[in-house]
């Protein structure tokens, strides 16, 4: 039985969604926070709790700056401490895909 109920496999479109296991926190919740809806991050609480979605929040280097920017508001946390809103991080990576 797979650990990411299906009918959140769709946001896991380039990894077979059936192997993903508790072991993959960090790239479930960084994946569900980017391209998720409202079920999946209850279910992402329900599962590894909220601290662990802020922790992942303020080191994911997955996210938009859009993405970003709305969750530090719901989870009330400081854009200064989350790594992709970083000038230093934006521009690093813009140099990295100029596109």
């Amino acid at each position: 039985m797979a650990f990411v109920p299906p009918q959140f496999h769709k946001y896991f479109w380039d990894v077979d969604p059936q192997n993903l296991t508790k072991e993959h926190k960090e790239q479930i919740i960084a994946r569900l926070l980017e391209y998720g809806n409202s079920e999946a991050i209850f279910w992402c609480k329900d599962q590894f709790g909220e601290a662990k979605i802020k922790q992942i929040l303020k080191t994911s280097r997955n996210l938009s700056k859009k993405s970003a920017n709305f969750w530090t508001i719901l989870f009330d946390i400081s854009p200064q401490d989350v790594l992709c809103l970083q000038s230093s991080f934006r521009n690093k990576h813009r140099k990295l895909w100029n596109y």
